[in-house]
């Protein structure tokens, strides 16, 4: 039998709030923006259309969990505490309230949207929402999904190295292996390797940081355009992993033919050598 998540959350008055369905906005994942920046996420609850969509007291603010379809992390209630229409200002000046706030980014919401609309009235849909889950702790990105399920653009990879994520930690500070890093704007690919006692977590966490690697052709690259560059576009993956006992030599041999297989010299590809 499922629960209504009326019968968690108890609301004096339904018709003080309004949901906020906070979705792909064409750039960035909401629920990326609630792992990586607290702040950044209150900004896309003070966002304001041309319209007074969010035109209530409250805010109840749902993040798309896109890696599972139709499913909603709860990412908290705002106030809204002023609204903003001058000239040159438009939007919402909002704040986080305590308002079930044990559930902040534990709460997972069964519902099947329908439409585009990012707002709506909390008593036309608060019936048609189901409890999934409460997660043990706030969600801090996602789990390790296998060596051989790598497939993850940049600013992903950001947040769960910022986080520390300790099943990520543990599955690549212990293997070698040859990866591969997608430019989406042009298709263009640089094979690299982690080999000594580094690890892949060691060697990744090094383009976290800078955006380059301290790979030549990609230090031109990023000194140019900037860390936004890897972020908006670097995608990486693991052609191949093997155990911390490997030798280098194994390692970066594998390496040399990944770059030849995936002409990643040259004018596809961001290798030197």
């Amino acid at each position: 039998m499922s629960i209504k998540i009326r019968d968690i959350l108890t609301f004096e008055n339904e018709k003080d709030y309004k949901v906020h369905l906070a979705n792909w906005n064409g750039r960035n994942q909401p629920l990326d923006v609630f792992v990586s920046s607290k702040e950044d996420w209150k900004g896309w609850n003070s966002w304001r259309g041309e319209k007074d969509d969010f035109n209530r007291q409250y805010i109840f603010s749902l993040i798309d969990y896109y890696h599972e379809p139709n499913t909603w992390l709860f990412g908290g209630v705002f106030e809204v505490v002023k609204r903003l229409n001058k000239t040159r200002t438009k939007g919402y000046e909002v704040e986080l309230t305590d308002q079930f706030k044990p559930y902040v980014g534990r709460l997972k919401i069964s519902w099947q949207r329908v439409g585009r609309k990012k707002a709506r009235k909390l008593e036309n849909c608060l019936d048609e929402f189901v409890l999934l889950e409460i997660l043990k702790e706030e969600y801090t990105g996602e789990v390790f999904c296998g060596y051989e399920q790598i497939n993850h653009e940049f600013k992903i990879l950001e947040n769960i190295f910022i986080a520390d994520k300790q099943d990520w930690k543990a599955a690549l500070i212990n293997v070698k292996g040859v990866y591969l890093i997608m430019d989406k704007s042009n298709g263009k690919k640089y094979v690299g390797s982690a080999y000594g006692d580094s690890g892949i977590w060691s060697r990744w966490s090094c383009y976290i940081g800078n955006g380059h690697g301290h790979n030549d052709e990609l230090t031109k690259l990023i000194k140019t355009e900037g860390k936004q560059y890897a972020r908006d576009n670097f995608r990486f993956s693991l052609l191949e992993y093997r155990p911390m006992k490997t030798g280098d030599a194994e390692i970066i041999a594998r390496e040399s033919y990944w770059k030849e297989a995936l002409l990643s010299r040259g004018e596809f590809g961001y290798n030197k050598n």
